[in-house]
């Protein structure tokens, strides 16, 4: 391939996105393992890791953690309530939908934390904006990075040091002058009359040109390399204190869920010691405005059986006792369900953090459901406060300094220091 159409190739890439964040610091799945064994779990925070799942489309919270025992519940949604018997109750006023076992025992061994009503100031029910919002942990002006993103610039991390095993690399991980890298779960795809030699081609670097268009060069060698890793990593030897553990889900959609495949590639990086300390993944579909039933409780189930599968494997390896997960959604649903057996957008929702050091537990408050803005839940908890906790407690940093000054109230997630 000549000079001039590779560089035109790359920078046409770059423009589209995906060859620029892996040019700033992205990486391949092959270079992401040959980390292993890199991790050092007595160094300071060396070890903590956050699993960051993202339930894309805004899951309706009160019929995730139902309030099954307030009237204004069973008004609002007559055809969409849970009726008391039918729930996992928590305690005498909330319990979790009846397809979320995994995560009741979860909650029965104190590993689980609900906190409830989180949201932020001034909502927006715009799929893409409070998204943004989450993710950049900005709500008072969009802004160019993500929170994760800008602890990256803050520690200088290596490229290794964030990874989303979704689609396309989320905002959460872009910071000014270092970003996540961004790995498929199930391999390489080549779009038609693109082949493997064309794209080993695209990877050979070439004198005269400059840094940026050798690092994006160096993106197209990791792609060919992950796509061989990706299909190798489940059957990799397990490590001394996970011996006689079942497999790992397949890591290729079929069988298991998108987020179990997802979920079993943070398994076998965190087992390997791989020194990634954010992972990010996600489950999409909860936009649930009608039929929402049997929408929701099929994407719940989804997320039930990789995450309680995905806490018990952990819990069994030193490396895994030192990770925490954190599953949030963009916004919850209105009050009151709509003509066709649905939920609309709404704000405020329960986020769940969990894992073998959480001290599992309420947090904040319930919102009312008669208290409404406009029909809406009014958040009764900051979104950055959650966040904040995480960067202090797993991160081991300063949250103001990556919430753009926003100074967070601490919660007590944590029963044993990370």
């Amino acid at each position: 391939m000549d000079t001039v159409t590779r560089r035109r190739f790359l920078l046409a890439s770059a423009a589209a996105g995906g060859a620029a964040a892996l040019a700033t610091g992205g990486m391949g799945l092959a270079r992401l393992l040959d980390t292993a064994g890199e991790d050092d779990p007595e160094a300071a925070g060396g070890g903590d890791k956050l699993v960051v799942i993202t339930l894309y489309g805004g899951n309706d919270g009160l019929n995730t953690v139902v309030p099954y025992a307030d009237a204004a519940y069973h008004s609002a949604r007559p055809e969409l309530a849970y009726e008391p018997e039918r729930v996992l109750a928590l305690d005498d006023s909330l319990g979790l939908n009846p397809v979320l076992p995994g995560l009741k025992r979860i909650w029965d061994r104190q590993q689980l934390a609900i906190v409830l009503g989180v949201g932020y100031p001034r909502p927006d029910r715009s799929h893409f904006r409070s998204m943004d919002i989450w993710q950049t942990a900005s709500p008072q002006a969009p802004v160019a990075t993500g929170w994760v993103g800008r602890w990256l610039d803050g520690v200088d991390a290596p490229p290794e040091a964030a990874v989303s095993f979704e689609p396309v690399l989320p905002p959460l991980l872009v910071g000014e002058t270092r970003v996540g890298a961004c790995v498929s779960v199930d391999g390489l795809h080549l779009p038609p009359g693109i082949d493997a030699d064309t794209v080993a081609a695209l990877g050979q670097a070439q004198s005269g040109e400059s840094s940026l268009h050798l690092r994006a060069a160096e993106s197209y060698r990791d792609f060919l390399r992950a796509d061989e890793i990706v299909r190798q990593a489940a059957q990799a030897d397990l490590p001394p204190d996970a011996a006689g553990l079942p497999p790992l889900p397949a890591t290729a959609t079929g069988g298991a869920s998108a987020l179990a495949a997802q979920l079993a590639l943070v398994t076998r990086c965190v087992e390997a010691g791989v020194p990634t300390r954010v992972y990010s993944v996600s489950l999409g579909g909860f936009d649930t405005h009608a039929d929402e039933l049997v929408g929701q409780e099929w994407l719940l189930k989804q997320l039930d059986e990789a995450l309680s599968a995905f806490v018990q494997r952990l819990a069994v390896t030193k490396a895994g006792r030192r990770v925490t997960v954190l599953v949030y959604s963009e916004f919850g649903r209105r009050v009151r369900a709509n003509a066709s057996d649905g939920t609309d957008h709404g704000t405020a929702g329960p986020v769940f953090v969990l894992g073998p050091a959480v001290a599992g537990g309420r947090y904040g408050e319930q919102p009312s459901l008669t208290d409404l803005d406009d029909g809406d839940l009014k958040a009764t908890m900051d979104f950055r406060d959650v966040v904040g906790t995480l960067i202090g407690s797993v991160l081991h940093a300063d949250p103001a300094q990556y919430l753009g000054g926003y100074q967070p109230t601490p919660l007590p997630l944590f029963r044993v220091s990370l």
